[in-house]
């Protein structure tokens, strides 16, 4: 079977196994991505933020905490969605158990809108990135990170194991569907170069104010061998937008 978007969550062996991977320590999300993410993000003290493929709303959790005035996270798994609002029992925040396609933007509504490594599952950019425009007050950020285009173009190389030791990109500038074993299971996620992202966000009104490919910072590794490793190939890339 096949799963698109956030529906592979919903298969109850994937999710467990998921959470597992996904939150430990020295996951790559945790030690080579988030750090990015809040370098660009900042102070949130006082924001209204939107939080687009949100999980299990952990992320949500940190910055309630670093004292983000509400949250809202928009979610495709109910998986998700039932652990989200176990997490966040609070008035200071909202899940909405809808996809980023489905789901109804309010016009000019908040002051940052975050989307981690949930884009690369769309089909459709456009329509999805000027939805997230005009939920945006004027001057807002818009804050993304996706599978790494080399990754996504590197599907050859892609096992069940979780090292891989070579990867092999080719069809580079195909952009399109692209099937990927994870976890024991097959995902469809959507290659697209590093120029039709940034075009796409261009041509909806966004100016982009910086970009990383997420560099390996050895500060956060325990292993030097797993640092060595990571520096070989690009796992990210993050996008920061205004409005």
């Amino acid at each position: 079977m096949d799963y698109k978007g956030s529906s592979v969550y919903d298969n109850a062996d994937f999710f467990y196994n998921y959470l597992l991977r996904r939150n430990r320590a020295d996951s790559p999300n945790n030690i080579i991505e988030k750090p990015v993410i809040y370098d660009l993000m900042g102070d949130v003290l006082g924001k209204k933020v939107l939080d687009l493929g949100c999980g299990d709303a952990r992320f949500g959790y940190e910055l309630l905490e670093q004292g983000c005035n509400f949250y809202e996270g928009v979610e495709g798994s109910s998986n998700m969605v039932k652990a989200a609002k176990e997490l966040l029992n609070t008035s200071k925040s909202e899940i909405h158990h809808a996809t980023m396609e489905s789901w109804n933007y309010p016009k000019e509504n908040y002051d940052l809108v975050i989307s981690r490594l949930a884009i690369h599952y769309l089909q459709d950019l456009e329509p999805i990135f000027d939805s997230i425009r005009s939920a945006l007050i004027p001057n807002g950020q818009f804050i993304f990170s996706v599978q790494h285009p080399v990754l996504t173009s590197s599907m050859k190389s892609a096992t069940t194991s979780e090292r891989k030791s070579d990867w092999i990109v080719d069809n580079y500038f195909e952009m399109g569907k692209r099937m990927e074993p994870w976890i024991g299971e097959s995902v469809v996620k959507y290659h697209r170069t590093f120029e039709e992202y940034f075009q796409s966000l261009k041509h909806v009104g966004f100016k982009i104010e910086d970009i990383r490919e997420c560099k390996p910072n050895p500060q956060f590794f325990n292993s030097e061998g797993e640092y060595k490793r990571r520096m070989r190939i690009p796992l990210f890339l993050v996008f920061k937008c205004i409005k």
